[in-house]
């Protein structure tokens, strides 16, 4: 791969194929880049996002680490921002008919596949736009003090985000590997990787946008900086007053309930239609697909502790280690999430 990534911060442009390369995070090459680990062909999007993307003052940005809650927060905050034009209750509401992922698409990703066109443009505002780049890779435009864009960001459990990204590899592994072998032409399949070969891999961040630590800690300390900015919210307590979490969605996105609103419970019927068992069960999310995985891929538990079901106690030890010795300084810290 010979593109060249230019950043905004840069004064020399990057050839792709002279950073860092890791091959054994199945069916994904990644290369190192900013500190952080991305899928090859990921990477010229996000240059193309740092160097041309021109966000609004109303925008809305979703980040997360990959498998932390992302395909849920954008659905909340997707149902949350167009309740106006999509009561949560009507039957032809987008969610039932989309994958979330299809409602809020990721802002790297169609600048990957053509960097010169803004496929945002021509979306109203205020647009609810994903990404799993890490806070310091955000275009400054975004970050900038004097930015009038939100971001609202998703933490979770360093152990059942690595769970549910080996759950996940293992699925798109397999998606590969199955269209490999309907091609005309042969081509190598990917081998489907252990879960301890994944966990040091995650262990030594070797994984997309990994090291998940400082990928979450960028986001926390953008959040103590500018609050009124950028939202943290953390999964565990998600899942524990969803309500009250979209409440404070909503008022963060400028687009808080009404006491008409409340008294209809909105938020609950919100809450609901974006509930993992109701997306689960719609008919697009057991049948369609994207480009890369079936959409049932998705949505697997979204439970919090679930990590202790597939790892021993000493792995989990070690990555609080790994994850404490990391943070030690920085005043952020995972919270704990009970076992299931």
């Amino acid at each position: 791969m010979a593109a060249s990534i230019g950043d905004d911060d840069l004064a020399e442009p990057i050839v792709v194929s002279s950073l860092p390369l890791e091959t054994r995070f199945l069916p994904l090459q990644l290369r190192q880049h900013g500190g952080f680990w991305f899928p090859e062909t990921i990477l010229p999007g996000i240059a193309a996002v740092r160097a041309r993307f021109a966000p609004r003052p109303s925008d809305v940005f979703l980040a997360s680490f990959p498998k932390s809650g992302t395909t849920w927060l954008k659905a909340l905050a997707f149902a949350t921002a167009h309740r106006a034009d999509h009561p949560p209750r009507a039957p032809d509401h987008p969610l039932r008919l989309r994958n979330p992922h299809d409602c809020v698409e990721f802002l790297e990703v169609p600048y990957a596949l053509d960097p010169t066109a803004d496929a945002f443009a021509a979306l109203p505002s205020p647009r609810v736009i994903a990404t799993h780049m890490p806070y310091p890779l955000l275009p400054e435009r975004v970050t900038a003090e004097g930015a009038g864009c939100k971001v609202v960001y998703v933490c979770r459990d360093p152990k059942d985000a690595f769970v549910s990204m080996w759950l996940f590899a293992k699925k798109t592994a397999a998606a590969a590997a199955a269209e490999a072998a309907n091609d005309d032409e042969p081509r190598p399949v990917p081998t489907p990787f252990s879960m301890e070969e994944a966990f040091e891999l995650f262990c030594d961040g070797r994984c997309p946008a990994g090291p998940q630590w400082p990928h979450v800690s960028s986001y926390w300390e953008g959040s103590q900086r500018r609050p009124e900015k950028v939202l943290f919210l953390r999964y565990e307590e998600m899942l524990r007053d969803p309500v009250g979490n979209v409440r404070k969605l909503a008022e963060f996105m400028g687009c808080a309930f009404s006491e008409e609103e409340e008294a209809a419970g909105v938020a609950r019927d919100i809450v609901e239609l974006c509930s993992i068992d109701a997306l689960k069960n719609m008919e697009v999310n057991q049948s369609g697909a994207q480009e890369y995985v079936k959409n049932e891929a998705f949505f697997r538990k979204g439970v919090a502790g679930d990590w202790s079901n597939h790892m021993t106690p000493a792995m989990a030890a070690r990555l609080d280690g790994i994850v404490e010795d990391a943070l030690q300084g920085s005043g952020f810290a995972f919270a704990a999430a009970e076992s299931t």
